[in-house]
């Protein structure tokens, strides 16, 4: 059985960013996809998803955000 390398608590990972602000855990084995830039690099999987969750702090998109400060 295979395990998933997304949820590997012994793993190395990057926290991902697009450019709607979206964040994502990121295998650091793993090519970094196009449109996603990393904004943390080769942390273990605790320290990435605190990154995350002290970064991330509205999930919307950056688009939805600025388009409901103007409305």
């Amino acid at each position: 059985m295979s395990d998933n390398p997304f949820d590997d608590a012994d793993g190395t990972f990057h926290v991902l960013v697009n450019d709607e602000g979206q964040y994502s855990l990121w295998p650091s084995f793993s090519p970094v996809p196009a449109g996603w830039t990393p904004a943390l690099s080769d942390a273990d999987r605790q320290s990435a998803v605190a990154f995350v969750e002290e970064h991330w702090t509205d999930m919307r998109p950056r688009s939805l955000r600025e388009a409901s400060v103007g409305g």
